[in-house]
């Protein structure tokens, strides 16, 4: 990975938040790219956030820098949260989990999981966050879970000739996934990445060789 590469931070699914979010960038002088990914016709017609997807995107290198500002600005806002926010309804267990999985959660409920464990007489420790970030790290670096029935989709395919076997096996063998620390793995096994290889092979193959039969045949 080039060191200067934009890769996803974060993605949003609501206008107001990615743009509050591109604010506090520039106001601190980070780079970014902004990516929209959004469903460009709405076929409910209902003006809503369906199909929206904002992406923003950072140097690997500015990653460890913006999830400091964003931890720093989270827990002075913690401080004057209310007592009645939904958080404080959940067992120790969950908010936990909150911590463990801080990727899903906002800045300011990770801030919050900690305050409230930390009034509960449960603090996590500094060492404590660190190891539990690096085991979520390992987690979402395993490979997602079995493609065998897109792999045989995409054999079929690829047989009969259609682009979306080239697309399957094109996805299967280079699709990856961006972690929380700015590294970027396979989503795949080496395993399912040969198939996809193979299925990307004989994708093409099988259309220029079908593509020839057809002109041959109209001739």
């Amino acid at each position: 990975m080039q060191e200067n590469q934009f890769i996803t931070y974060q993605k949003f699914t609501v206008k107001d938040e990615v743009e509050e979010f591109s604010k506090f960038l520039e106001e601190n002088n980070i780079e970014f790219e902004f990516e929209d990914n959004s469903i460009s016709f709405d076929p409910t017609f209902a003006n809503n956030d369906f199909g929206k997807i904002y992406f923003i995107k950072l140097k690997k290198a500015d990653f460890e820098k913006v999830d400091k500002i964003q931890n720093e600005i989270s827990i002075n806002l913690s401080e004057n949260i209310d007592k009645d926010h939904y958080l404080n309804d959940f067992t120790d267990d969950e908010l936990i989990e909150v911590i463990v999985k801080s990727e899903e959660w906002s800045k300011l409920n990770f801030s919050l999981a900690q305050k409230i464990l930390k009034q509960r007489g449960k603090e996590i420790t500094s060492d404590q966050l660190k190891e539990l970030k690096r085991q979520r790290i390992e987690e979402l670096a395993k490979p997602e879970q079995s493609q065998k029935a897109w792999i045989i989709a995409g054999y079929i395919f690829s047989v009969l000739g259609g682009f979306i076997g080239i697309f399957i096996g094109k996805h299967l063998f280079s699709h990856k996934k961006t972690l929380p620390n700015g590294e970027t793995v396979f989503a795949h096994t080496k395993s399912e990445r040969n198939h996809g290889n193979r299925i990307f092979i004989l994708g093409i193959i099988c259309f220029i060789s079908w593509t020839l039969v057809r002109i041959i045949s109209i001739e």
